[in-house]
């Protein structure tokens, strides 16, 4: 007897393999059999006739972690049918917390998603943290990577400066812990502080610990602009030196100049395959990307934390320093406003309620508005809010886009954190990426298109991302898997967020299963608390 069985699907099994007709038993939250199965041998049923059944999504590339504490129904991701995220991203993890700078850490946090200020941290040990997430009632499940900011400002804080060898020690012990508590990998964010105050033989020393557990090195490379070749190539040395497989975040060409460069990075990769270096990557299927506001800023403003960002901000002297540096062509740090021009930095969430009428307009526009330049605008913006502001910034071909899409070496990520139209979570315009990047790439991408074939684009969202992080027991259909599944009517499915309107669920998903627990039925949440805290599994 099953505890469920899904009826007459047509099952894409997460293969690449072209879909057949089938039924799933479900029995203990794991798929028990496939094949023609009789309704009266299972409690449940699911009609699934005229629809697809797949492996449920795995997000390679979500920051939930920073917003599940305040809503672990996920409503945004699961209801796109995401299973599994994967969080931690960007250099950026909550744990390891060292007491003594965990205020560093909520404000560095705070800087994306401001309502992480209240977020209460009583914990310090990686362990202790998977122990407090498991604890929540999560809707779906977590994989964690350990951040290498988040290390750095537990042991040094946020200085711009090498690690003495003792320094990097505690760092390099920091990281066995996190991987002996089951995380999956090291993650980098090289354009953020602290990260961007690292070079890349520290990060290879990290790396050569994680490689030692099987665990990866997921990147937010030093720049997806004027040096993304060269900050490639430090992602495949580091890969290379510490014998890592590399997973390069949100892969893309930034700033018109640059358009057409994927053609260079994706051959560097291949080369790189071709010499015995496991490099991947993964993107979100938009033209704009969304960051913080006090990423504009050059590196040496944000040294320090953002108290001292602000501190800096309140002097003319180093206003007129920062504005020198910004107007100045650079390609030693991502130079956002000089390549992307005001018109195309939108603001997308605030923290006061004075600015709220804010939200949606360029720092061309909100410079009109105050009746003054743009600079100042960043400047008195920082300020006003503390650091918490968020920004989308139009800067991608769609060239690219389909270019990095039908690779080989892509599979899919949100570069989103869970939100919802409703409660603490209703915050701002976030990008449309929170609510609609699978249903985008299967809608758009796969059936208007034509970009992708579906079964390779459902590859990208389950298998592969699954094999990428050593996850055996997921992200395809077959007896013994977990039964995470997403049910969705091929000609109906879309995505309906936009920049103006985000907060708009998508269209044409029918069921999510986490578990085999039914989260989504009939497009509705059910609230049941069904995800798990993924462990990576090591023999070490």
């Amino acid at each position: 007897m099953f505890d469920l069985i899904i009826k007459d699907g047509k099952i894409i099994d997460g293969t690449g393999n072209p879909w057949f007709r089938g039924d799933l038993g479900i029995k203990n939250g794991k798929i028990a059999k496939i094949g023609r199965l009789s309704p009266s041998e299972a409690e449940k049923k699911l009609e699934a006739k005229g629809l697809i059944v797949c492996p449920g999504f795995i997000d390679m590339h979500s920051h939930s972690d920073l917003s599940v504490f305040f809503n672990p129904k996920l409503d945004s991701t699961i209801r796109q049918g995401v299973t599994t995220s994967v969080v931690g991203n960007c250099g950026l993890s909550l744990a390891p917390v060292n007491p003594e700078r965990k205020g560093l850490l909520i404000r560095e946090a705070s800087s994306f998603l401001p309502i992480c200020k209240e977020l209460r941290i009583d914990w310090c040990r990686f362990d202790e943290y998977l122990s407090r997430l498991g604890e929540i009632g999560l809707s779906a499940n977590i994989a964690n990577l350990v951040g290498h900011g988040t290390v750095r400002i537990a042991v040094m804080g946020l200085e711009n400066r090498d690690p003495t060898g003792e320094e990097l020690a505690e760092m390099k012990k920091l990281v066995a812990e996190a991987m002996e508590a089951g995380a999956f990998g090291l993650s980098t964010g090289l354009i953020y502080a602290p990260g961007v105050y690292s070079k890349a033989d520290e990060i290879i020393e990290l790396c050569k610990i994680v490689a030692e557990y099987g665990g990866i090195y997921a990147s937010h490379i030093r720049s997806e602009r004027a040096m993304l070749l060269e900050a490639v190539k430090e992602a495949i040395r580091i890969g290379e030196k510490a014998k890592i497989p590399v997973e390069i975040s949100h892969h893309k060409a930034a700033g018109k100049p640059n358009w057409g460069k994927t053609k260079e990075t994706l051959r560097l990769m291949e080369e790189a395959r071709a010499r015995g270096v496991d490099v991947t990557c993964d993107q979100y299927p938009y033209k704009a990307g969304m960051t913080s506001l006090a990423a504009l800023l050059p590196p040496w403003v944000r040294e320090g934390g953002v108290d001292k960002m602000i501190e800096r901000l309140r002097s003319l002297k180093e206003r007129e320093r920062i504005r020198e540096d910004m107007e100045k062509a650079t390609v030693e740090w991502e130079n956002f406003a000089s390549e992307c021009g005001w018109e195309n930095i939108i603001v997308s969430s605030v923290s006061s309620e004075e600015n709220k009428f804010l939200e949606g307009k360029s720092l061309a526009e909100i410079a009109k508005i105050r009746g003054t330049d743009e600079f100042t605008v960043l400047f008195d913006l920082l300020l006003e809010e503390e650091g918490g502001v968020s920004i989308v910034i139009f800067s991608m071909d769609e060239r690219d886009i389909h270019r990095v899409m039908t690779s080989r070496l892509q599979m899919v990520g949100t570069d989103s954190w869970a939100v919802a139209p409703y409660g603490i979570l209703n915050i701002g315009k976030p990008h449309p990426r929170f609510y609609g990047t699978y249903p985008r790439i299967l809608g758009r991408y796969v059936r208007e298109k034509k970009v992708l074939a579906l079964e390779e684009a459902i590859r990208k969202m389950t298998s592969f991302p699954a094999q990428r992080l050593g996850l055996t027991d997921r992200g395809l259909l077959k007896p013994g898997m977990w039964a995470d599944i997403v049910i969705f009517d091929p000609a109906k499915i879309k995505d309906k967020a936009t920049y103006q309107e985000p907060h708009q669920y998508p269209e044409g998903i029918e069921y999510v299963l986490v578990n085999g627990s039914v989260i989504i039925e009939k497009g509705e949440h059910t609230g049941a608390p069904a995800g798990k805290v993924l462990r990576l599994k090591t023999d070490k």
